[in-house]
């Protein structure tokens, strides 16, 4: 590791003009790329005060063992020579986006003599027009079956052509109309490439054309009384409208814009985009990346526009249709005339001049901004919810590895020095508003999955109110001296697992002996926050006289891990498996808490509202609240409509009402949202 003082730059030597900058290993190797506004002030900001840096960027530095910087002209050209950069040396301390899947494309292939349409995936290849990305190939599929209705371009393989030619007979498609059969020379090659352009036209949404040349037709097809061919021509638009119902219009205006959002944690992101074109949603794709550095929301929007934009293809539309017409084989744009993000990236003037570059297309202006209001606000909450659900599903699929768990265990293993993997890991939260309803949570992880039959939850009795270091200690002391009491009654060894024998669907063992709630030590006790709390846990250890489970914190605003005793926390690399599943833990054991807290203090509003109601019991209050809901909807009701309830009779409901609407008659009904009746 080398000292960053060691290669620090001269004083005054960086200049104050807009750059781009690179720091490199002891090897040459570019491992972070950055640009700056000023190169001597973001540059002087990694050197000025190294111990106040976030912990990764730290590890950057001591990773690094050289600088060097290019100073440019504009900001723009910073974003470019920076895009360039990431994409020559692939820096490994710089955010890289990968596709959370594979997704397909439906493509045409008009780099052949004669265009074929079929499903692609995997890199693009020049000449060929693509259309998408798509969810599933059998959506592309379905579209493309009611298409060659009316466009009957060649769908099958160049050995399958190359037969049907040599034995002069087409395919079965051909047999049916689903294709003008060129490989037997129903129609000459420029006819089949003008089906093929037709084709692509429509799909890039030029759509009413051609509905407007069918229905011409086919009403002159009536006036001449060539009624079998106005019924075709009938049945062709009918395909069209079939194919345009399946991209449902979400933007009124017919607006070309693609719909960025993104959904993360302190570890990972997830990033959706919906592509829409002529005011319909004509494809979706997503990403997700690790974050190997503290990076804002605003940042990260910021590096997803110039890796994205800097070399994807999106999917066509009129205008890049026409700009390609123009252009050379196979060129394309992927940067549509608005942009839509949830926060404008740093810098975003020179964003926008930057991706009207890319669009390269006549007054290529392009609009980068936030909705506030309306459609196109509304659309970027539904792709939030879809990038929400994405990493979700993202994080299912990591947990569920057995191999991944497995390194995750080890790396936590080796990581706090600990004897061996932690097979069950407890984690504890303490949750409270403002001192009151103070709660904590125990979930419980045997071998890297949660088991929510193990989960435990606490309501602290102490005084300490806000004192979350005394409700850790109250938390911990009462688990723990339960764990030794129930061992000391059952007389057996410590064991990690279930005890002998089956249980019921309730959790609670089949035979005589009751249930033994804490009766499994941990190997790893995880508490949710810095040196105070571990402290605190730990104390509660030593006063029972346990010394043989292990203790540490991860503090949630730099995701540390702190050690008993320690005076600085374990880094763990922002790509460990290890920290991954350290901090779901975490989370759950988070969620686990704030539900418990919630729910107690809904029950104490409720409680706190009708326990001055004379004669209304536990029993009553229930029957009341079921029926109608709320407090509040049972203080807009009637006497007669309370009393007509089983056990509750005109005293109770005379009662009720006196104590929530004071001043009320019984049979006066008052408005639920409080107005005037």
């Amino acid at each position: 590791m080398a000292d960053p003082h060691d290669y620090r730059p001269p004083p005054g030597s960086i200049p104050e003009s807009p750059g781009v900058y690179r720091f490199r290993d002891e090897h040459g190797r570019v491992i972070y790329v950055g640009k700056a506004k000023s190169l001597r002030s973001r540059l002087n900001s990694y050197f000025a005060d190294f111990a106040s840096l976030h912990p990764r960027t730290q590890g950057m530095l001591r990773a690094a063992a050289k600088v060097d910087w290019t100073v440019v002209g504009t900001e723009v050209e910073a974003l470019q020579l920076e895009y360039s950069w990431i994409k020559e040396f692939d820096p490994r301390f710089n955010v890289r986006y990968r596709d959370d899947k594979s997704y397909p494309y439906l493509a045409v292939t008009m780099d052949e003599d004669y265009p074929r349409v079929m499903v692609m995936r995997g890199a693009k290849r020049r000449g060929v027009r693509y259309f998408g990305p798509y969810s599933h190939a059998w959506a592309i599929r379905e579209t493309v079956d009611t298409l060659l209705r009316v466009f009957p371009v060649r769908t099958c393989s160049a050995g399958v052509f190359k037969r049907a030619g040599q034995i002069g007979r087409p395919c079965l498609l051909g047999y049916i109309g689903k294709c003008s059969a060129p490989c037997v020379g129903r129609v000459n090659e420029a006819e089949h490439r003008l089906l093929a352009e037709d084709f692509c036209d429509f799909m890039a949404g030029q759509t009413a054309r051609f509905i407007r040349a069918l229905e011409n037709d086919m009403r002159q097809a009536a006036a001449a009384e060539e009624y079998e061919r106005a019924a075709r021509l009938r049945d062709d638009v009918k395909a069209l409208q079939r194919a345009l119902e399946k991209q449902a219009v979400v933007l009124g205006d017919g607006t070309d814009c693609d719909v960025i959002a993104l959904a993360e944690d302190q570890l990972e992101a997830a990033v959706q985009v919906f592509y829409v074109r002529g005011g319909r949603v004509r494809g979706q794709r997503g990403w997700v990346v690790d974050k190997v550095e503290d990076i804002s929301t605003a940042e990260l929007v910021e590096q997803f526009l110039g890796q994205v934009y800097g070399d994807s293809r999106p999917p066509d539309d009129a205008a890049t249709a026409a700009h390609r017409a123009a252009g050379p084989a196979g060129s394309q744009t992927g940067v549509p005339r608005e942009v839509l993000v949830p926060v404008l990236p740093p810098g975003a003037a020179a964003m926008r001049d930057w991706l009207a570059l890319r669009a390269a297309r006549p007054g290529g202006r392009v609009d980068l901004r936030v909705p506030r209001r309306g459609d196109k606000k509304a659309l970027l909450e539904t792709v939030a919810r879809n990038a929400a659900q994405s990493l979700a599903l993202h994080k299912t699929k990591r947990a569920s590895d057995l191999t991944t768990r497995s390194r995750a265990l080890h790396e936590i293993q080796e990581g706090l020095g600990l004897d061996e993997a932690p097979l069950r890991i407890e984690c504890y939260d303490v949750s409270n508003l403002q001192g009151t309803h103070v709660v904590a949570s125990m979930v419980v992880f045997e071998d890297g999955l949660a088991r929510k039959s193990e989960y435990r939850r606490f309501s602290i009795r102490g005084t300490g109110g806000t004192d979350d270091i005394a409700s850790m200690h109250e938390v911990i002391t009462r688990r723990f001296r339960r764990y030794l009491e129930e061992r000391e009654e059952t007389g057996e060894l410590d064991t990690l697992g279930d005890r002998a024998g089956s249980e019921s669907s309730g959790g609670e063992p089949v035979g005589a002996s009751p249930k033994r709630k804490f009766a499994y030590p941990p190997n790893l006790v995880v508490v949710d926050g810095g040196p105070a709390q571990v402290a605190a846990a730990m104390r509660a250890l030593v006063e029972l006289g346990i010394d043989d489970v292990a203790v540490c914190g991860l503090a949630k605003r730099l995701e540390e891990v702190w050690l008993p005793g320690d005076d600085a926390p374990v880094i763990l690399s922002r790509t460990s498996e290890g920290l991954y599943l350290l901090q779901r833990v975490r989370d759950e054991a988070h969620r686990f808490a704030i539900t418990y807290h919630r729910a107690k203090r809904s029950k104490a509003l409720i409680a706190s509202e009708l326990d001055g109601v004379p004669g209304l019991g536990p029993a009553r209050r229930a029957t009341l609240l079921r029926h109608f809901g709320s407090v509040r909807n049972i203080a807009a009701a009637t006497a007669d409509e309370i009393a007509g309830l089983s056990g509750i009779g005109p005293g109770v409901a005379a009662a009720v009402i006196e104590v929530l609407r004071p001043g009320v008659t019984g049979d006066q009904r008052v408005p639920a949202d409080g107005g005037d009746q």
